[in-house]
């Protein structure tokens, strides 16, 4: 489709992986260092990104020395064509010495803190996701390395803007308190256009079918991906991840004459296709608990877990408060609903299964047809020969 090539950009974990990398290259560097004016990092997906540093502070001990005590850097958060509240903002990763062994990742200042379970990182820890959390410890432990400096190390993230701007997200929903989150899976931000993800759905599904798919895997997003490839081997290029564009993805794989679907990902996505939502981004539709607590109750698992589940802020936080069996019912259950959903979306003639789970306790539940679907997904690109 012709038009504009919307620009990428990068996440604020990159943003506090970079502004870590500068101000380890200025604690390491003695007297005689240079202030970096651009820092080159090693991205999760192993691409490379230059970025500009801004604002640097160096204190030194006051008994002086050869390196400093604490180096502070800035790098400028970019989103590309993304709308975001955070573009334009100022990472600070602040790097100090210490005394003790072992490197400590800290959150600052306009970073927000976990208050509720189920979220990607425990309760009272600052809101630094994996992916940037490996990213920035990964910068800290090579430089130590290089430096042959044995000492400990005390690394802050700060985003002095970071409590204003937290108030424009969904974070005090979510239960994360005082600031912004440290994000980013790939280190770039993708533009979110609408009209661009769809068209690129839609080419995803023609070119699988071009190379002879009958058969689709659908996930919206990357923690999709990552559970289809550790429990069924199906490979990230294999699947047509969707975003949160789960009725046009159905809609695309019907007129481009597909025999069958499965559908997997988080519940936490996913409950909402099993009441019949089929864009499943916050700002459409929440209702992900109501769904939830209805779904108890069909599960005959009563009126107090019901409750219980309404009280929670996230589907993992709910999942939390049900036994092994309990979850098990409500997986089963919210699979057959979206699987319920997925047929009126597409009619009968295109059989469609669904497979749910949750970062914390695995696969939850599947469809009727996703078993059967899901071996002859398996049995076609084996007769077809499709690369993985």
């Amino acid at each position: 489709m012709p038009g504009k090539e919307l620009a990428r950009g990068y996440t604020t974990g990159t943003c506090a992986q970079a502004a870590a990398r500068a101000a380890l290259k200025l604690l390491f560097g003695g007297k005689g260092a240079e202030v970096p004016g651009n820092v080159t990092v090693e991205l999760p997906g192993g691409s490379h990104l230059t970025l500009p540093v801004e604002d640097t502070d160096v204190r030194w001990p006051e008994e002086g020395g050869r390196l400093p005590l604490q180096v502070s850097c800035a790098v400028r958060k970019d989103s590309g064509d993304d709308p975001d509240v955070t573009n334009g903002i100022l990472i600070y990763t602040t790097v100090r010495r210490t005394g003790n062994p072992g490197i400590v990742l800290e959150g600052g200042a306009g970073v927000g803190r976990v208050t509720r379970p189920g979220l990607e990182q425990p309760v009272g820890s600052p809101a630094i996701n994996q992916v940037p959390r490996r990213m920035i410890l990964g910068e800290a432990e090579a430089a130590c390395e290089e430096a042959g400096y044995e000492g400990g190390l005390v690394i802050c993230i700060s985003i002095p803007e970071g409590e204003r701007l937290a108030e424009k997200t969904f974070n005090p929903r979510l239960g994360i308190e005082g600031g912004l989150s440290i994000l980013g899976t790939t280190g770039i931000v993708e533009p979110m256009s609408r009209q661009a993800l769809i068209e690129t759905i839609r080419l995803d599904i023609r070119v699988k079918r071009a190379a002879g798919a009958a058969f689709l895997i659908l996930a919206p997003g990357n923690y999709g991906l990552d559970f289809l490839e550790e429990n069924y081997g199906i490979q990230p290029s294999e699947a047509v991840k969707c975003s949160n564009y789960i009725g046009e993805a159905l809609d695309m794989a019907r007129e481009e004459g597909c025999k069958g679907l499965i559908l997997a990902g988080h519940i936490g996505k996913l409950i909402k296709v099993a009441g019949g939502i089929m864009d499943t981004h916050s700002r459409q539709a929440d209702c992900r608990m109501e769904l939830l607590a209805a779904a108890a109750l069909r599960c005959h698992l009563g009126e107090e877990k019901a409750l219980a589940i309404l009280d929670s802020v996230t589907t993992e936080e709910a999942l939390g408060k049900c036994t092994p069996k309990e979850r098990e019912l409500l997986g089963c259950e919210a699979a057959a609903r979206a699987q319920e959903q997925i047929r009126r979306r597409v009619g009968e003639e295109i059989p469609a299964g669904v497979i749910l789970f949750s970062s914390q306790y695995g696969i939850l539940g599947q469809s009727s047809q996703a078993e059967i679907l899901l071996e002859q997904y398996l049995q076609d690109r084996k007769k077809s020969g499709r690369k993985i």
